[in-house]
């Protein structure tokens, strides 16, 4: 009875680690921050993971913001 007894335990405990792990990812999906949350346990199960994220940051940072639309229009040159 004993063995049973911790047996369920063991399995509950993991069935609730790997539950709050599913919610917890679905979350992040969601609100699209998922790379620093999810990315250790992204790499435990997906090593290239790493490589990804790497040149998703690199191209990231080489994109240039474009200029906000709609704002005040610059006076053309020769006109007062």
């Amino acid at each position: 009875m004993a063995d049973v007894l911790i047996f369920l335990v063991f399995t509950g405990c993991v069935a609730a680690v790997l539950g709050i792990l599913w919610w917890l990812a679905s979350r992040v999906r969601r609100r699209g921050i998922g790379g620093e949350v999810m990315g250790p346990f992204e790499e435990i199960w997906h090593p290239a993971a790493h490589q990804l994220r790497a040149e998703i940051r690199v191209q990231e940072s080489r994109t240039v913001p474009m200029p906000a639309q709609g704002g005040k229009k610059r006076p053309e040159s020769g006109r007062p």
